[in-house]
């Protein structure tokens, strides 16, 4: 995905040959979290996220009361019942590991979910500056990918998209 978003300035150097070609650019990073329903989303993101870190933090508390328990107890158990104890803390921790992994899924899962509208609405929302503004194409300068424009060339989008936000 980097190596595609790398080589796309080089294939458009054709373009922007041809002096008639303008082009604009934005971060969309910026531009989520100008829009009126990035807050709410964050907002219900951070809500699930705490009930999977408070119920995380439940099964850790469970697993280490029984542990300690277990080392207590461990030299008066006979040693079908200290292999049962055993056993039960090794299950315990395999749920609590598979827990946290499926939790982390979840979250990732939620996000998509949550900022899918969002994009949706900016994608579109850029796709008619660009048609409204003539631009041949519109870039993302988020996460290094397009380290220098000349701005007599292209133009900054950020205050359209605000403003049409």
């Amino acid at each position: 995905m980097k190596k595609v978003l790398l080589t796309l300035p080089l294939l458009l150097l054709p373009l922007l040959a041809n002096a008639q070609a303008k082009f604009g650019y934005f971060s969309l990073q910026e531009a989520l979290r100008s829009m009126p329903g990035y807050a709410i989303a964050q907002k219900n993101l951070s809500t699930l996220s705490a009930q999977y870190d408070d119920e995380m933090r439940l099964a850790e508390e469970e697993f280490n009361r029984k542990y300690e328990e277990f080392l207590d107890g461990q030299r008066e158990l006979a040693p079908s019942i200290l292999q049962k104890r055993q056993t039960e803390l090794q299950q315990l921790m395999s749920r609590n590991i598979a827990f946290r992994a499926e939790a982390k899924r979840l979250l990732s899962q939620a996000e998509e979910e949550a900022y899918a509208p969002l994009r949706k609405q900016l994608t579109q929302l850029v796709q008619q500056i660009g048609h409204e503004q003539g631009y041949a194409f519109i870039l993302n300068t988020d996460n290094d990918s397009l380290p220098y424009v000349d701005p007599e060339q292209g133009e900054d989008i950020m205050p359209l998209i605000k403003a049409s936000l």
